[in-house]
């Protein structure tokens, strides 16, 4: 049986610098595109990198997983959570949770999934 937990440094360096990246979207950008739609498409491909830093998974698993992950969040916008747990004036809060739904950010996890598990198929993994 293969080990479930691992380390993969390239992954891990791949999830700070678009950590990087998305805090710099979230800190400096206040536009109509990058912020709102490129911010989530690369978000799903940061959480996608972090579980691949520490798990053993296929590729479909983990981008399944990070995928319906960041969907379940949108949805708990669409209920208002930040608001029901008493977090709507913390600006981290909105910023990580969000407080809007939105039928393109579903679309833009989905594009950027795909677009995780083609990176994936073509550059790291012949599987």
């Amino acid at each position: 049986m293969k080990n479930k937990l691992t380390f993969k440094l390239s992954y891990f360096v791949i999830t700070i610098l678009l950590f990087i990246t998305e805090l710099c979207i979230a800190l400096f950008l206040h536009d109509k595109i990058i912020r709102p739609y490129i911010g989530d498409f690369l978000v799903v491909i940061l959480i996608y990198c972090f579980l691949r830093s520490f798990f053993n998974f296929s590729i479909l698993v983990l981008a399944i997983t990070t995928w319906i992950f960041s969907c379940t969040v949108e949805f708990l916008q669409y209920l208002n959570i930040v608001h029901k747990i008493g977090l709507q004036n913390s600006k981290l809060a909105v910023i990580i949770i969000g407080n809007s739904f939105d039928w393109a950010d579903i679309l833009a996890y989905t594009l950027g999934i795909m677009v995780a598990i083609y990176v994936e198929k073509q550059f790291f993994k012949k599987t």
